[in-house]
């Protein structure tokens, strides 16, 4: 296994650039599954696990892929199986994204029930909802979703979710664009992830209208159409190396960044005393003598992101007063909160809320990764840590990360990656 060994106390100064969204890249992937012929070109791909993982998936489904430099090349004329199969399906649980695309183009799909990071239950039904109004039978057996449309197409449905959830609000979209007829959303999900697959489908010749708002009217197309289309920015890498500028009392700027899309997180930087400054493509953050606390509840978009409420608790330990996190979207993404602690952290936990209290010195140790966004917080309290801290199993971290000690490093930081045996 690999790990990360930071030397701590580094002030950073210089400008990084944001890769491209893994949240976004994902399903735009699967939306190439919709495209009976030619060739699919997505720029701004990032370099990441889960990408490499998603692109065995369609592989594996018999779609013809190349990457360099960014840049994925997708072929899926020559799709030659409509199942999705535990063992890749297990490492991310995007890959349910496989679903709505292989029901709407060939009438059937199969697909394991998800794995990916382990923190509560995010329950699939949304999802099997969506496809049900759209005409799907739809049945679990022995750990596999089967859905298979009675006729030749979906119909057109209104579907109205009772939560907001990206990921079935982008299988919803991918299934009704082919489907025979007009669908609508309800309380669809309004993050750029989902308007930049909105732009993505429209680009392919899809009729996608209401974009950006919780209301979407989709009407269904024969066929689509292969393009060419650049991907968005990552906001959680983006807010993630903003915060490595905060929690070290550090002047950086990120860009090839849309601010506009992380106003609550600024807005949160400005409130705990940075100085924020942004244009176009880039935004500057300059740190304050003292931080002080700042209270956040995780919400869906555009309130502060639940991907970012794991960094928010490490920056808190830095700061004046006592902070209160809530996280309304996962209610048990609290994991890193006991390795945060061993750091010399004092958070508590009660009935979902985290309280910080601060500044606190924290002590460089050995802690363990246990998700995505619990490596991130890790990694950032190690940069500000006394001595040497050690974060085990980043192949969580590098689910979501591209490079990113290469970008601290780059920044000032001191961090290598060093292999280690896990039980030696």
């Amino acid at each position: 296994m690999e790990k990360l060994v930071i030397h701590g106390g580094h002030k950073l100064c210089g400008s990084v650039k944001a890769s491209g969204s893994k949240n976004s890249a994902l399903p735009l992937m699967a939306a190439a599954l919709l495209c009976c012929h030619g060739e699919i070109k997505l720029s701004h791909i990032p370099d990441l696990k889960d990408i490499r993982t998603f692109n065995k998936l369609l592989g594996y489904l018999g779609a013809e892929t190349s990457y360099a430099e960014n840049i994925l090349s997708i072929s899926t004329s020559n799709i030659r199986c409509v199942q999705a199969p535990y063992e890749l399906v297990k490492q991310m649980r995007a890959s349910i994204y496989v679903l709505g695309p292989l029901l709407a183009r060939f009438g059937h799909a199969s697909v394991s029930l998800p794995g990916g990071c382990a923190f509560g239950p995010r329950p699939i039904d949304l999802h099997l909802m969506a496809m049900e109004k759209l005409g799907a039978s739809v049945t679990i057996e022995k750990g596999f979703i089967e859905a298979t449309i009675q006729g030749t197409r979906l119909k057109g449905a209104a579907i109205d979710f009772p939560i907001t959830s990206v990921g079935a609000t982008g299988n919803a979209l991918m299934a009704a664009v082919l489907a025979e007829g007009k669908t609508t959303i309800r309380n669809a999900a309004v993050e750029p992830e989902i308007v930049t697959l909105c732009r993505f489908l429209n680009a392919m010749g899809a009729d996608v209208r209401g974009t950006g708002t919780p209301s979407l009217e989709i009407e269904g197309v024969e066929t689509l159409n292969a393009t060419e289309f650049t991907n968005i920015f990552d906001r959680i890498e983006a807010a993630t190396l903003l915060t490595a500028g905060a929690i070290t009392g550090s002047t950086i700027t990120v860009t090839d960044v849309n601010p506009s899309q992380l106003t609550t997180i600024l807005t949160k930087f400005e409130e705990a005393g940075c100085k924020v400054i942004t244009d176009t493509d880039a935004i500057t953050l300059e740190s304050p003598d003292v931080l002080v606390r700042s209270d956040v509840i995780a919400n869906p978009y555009p309130l502060f992101p639940t991907d970012m409420q794991a960094q928010w608790i490490a920056l808190m330990t830095q700061a004046e007063g006592v902070s209160h996190v809530i996280d309304k979207i996962y209610h048990e993404r609290f994991n890193h909160i006991p390795e945060l602690n061993r750091l010399g952290a004092h958070i508590e936990i009660r009935d979902n809320e985290a309280m910080v209290h601060g500044p606190r010195q924290l002590t460089g140790t050995k802690v363990m990764s246990t998700d995505l966004r619990a490596s991130a917080s890790l990694v950032l309290a190690g940069l500000v840590a006394e001595g040497v801290t050690e974060v085990l199993r980043i192949y969580h971290l590098d689910r979501g990360y591209e490079r990113i000690e290469q970008k601290l490093n780059s920044l000032g930081a001191a961090i290598a990656r060093d292999s280690y045996q896990e039980f030696a």
